[in-house]
């Protein structure tokens, strides 16, 4: 599989927040803000791709009977990394994000990647795999993050200087001091309906591309009959 259909396949086809409905604690805690969403789906990418590459590299070394604690160990440790530059590079980000950094490590998309395709798969497709997959899940986070804090308070890149520097603070939009805002959004009702918009939004998407890919298979068909 190449790497664009890989990555359509992670951001659409089998987005683990919208598709599979994998990780979906984090997903609705944290997508609050579209910083802490991309915040929480860059680290979640990288554990993701770091954690797929290293099981298909030992894939052939471990015995099936230890194979789980074995990947939960591997995942354990690259979140402990990450959470450690995480606090000592982007502190503020850290302590906003709290407990769902370490919380990773139960993130079942990880541990369901690593053992549906890095355990049986060479190191570069479990790697591109890693990648497409944690890209679709931070995709997810960020929209629903982003669509939650525009409705809720009015703005989008608020608290970027947590991510991004002390330069960024002027990348805050905002709809201005007269929006009220909407309390629910950021609240953890609206997490759930935001994702469901989400969700039947892209079945309504894909519903009309498999009846346009349907209408031109049968019209292409019928050409030779009409000739």
């Amino acid at each position: 599989m190449s790497f664009v259909k890989k990555l359509k396949s992670g951001l659409w086809d089998e987005n683990p927040g919208l598709v599979a409905l994998l990780g979906l604690c984090p997903l609705l805690a944290v997508s609050n803000t579209l910083i802490n969403g991309l915040g929480l789906g860059l680290a979640t990418t990288l554990v993701l791709t770091l954690s797929n590459v290293s099981v298909s590299v030992i894939r052939n070394w471990v015995r099936p009977e230890i194979r789980l604690p074995v990947f939960v160990l591997i995942i354990a440790s690259f979140v402990t990394t990450v959470e450690l530059i995480m606090n000592a590079y982007f502190h503020g980000l850290y302590k906003v994000l709290g407990i769902f950094i370490p919380l990773i490590v139960t993130n079942c998309s990880i541990i369901g990647r690593a053992e549906a395709f890095g355990s049986r798969n060479p190191p570069l497709p479990a790697l591109l795999d890693g990648l497409s997959m944690g890209m679709g899940f931070s995709a997810a986070l960020v929209v629903l993050g982003g669509l939650r804090e525009l409705v809720g308070q009015g703005t989008l890149f608020s608290q970027a200087h947590l991510m991004f520097g002390e330069g960024a603070r002027g990348l805050t939009l905002s709809l201005g001091d007269a929006y009220p805002g909407l309390l629910m959004a950021i609240l953890p009702p609206g997490a759930f309906i935001g994702l469901g918009l989400m969700i039947a939004l892209k079945n309504v998407i894909d519903a009309r591309r498999k009846q346009s890919e349907a209408a031109g298979a049968e019209a292409a068909a019928a050409e030779p009959k009409a000739a």
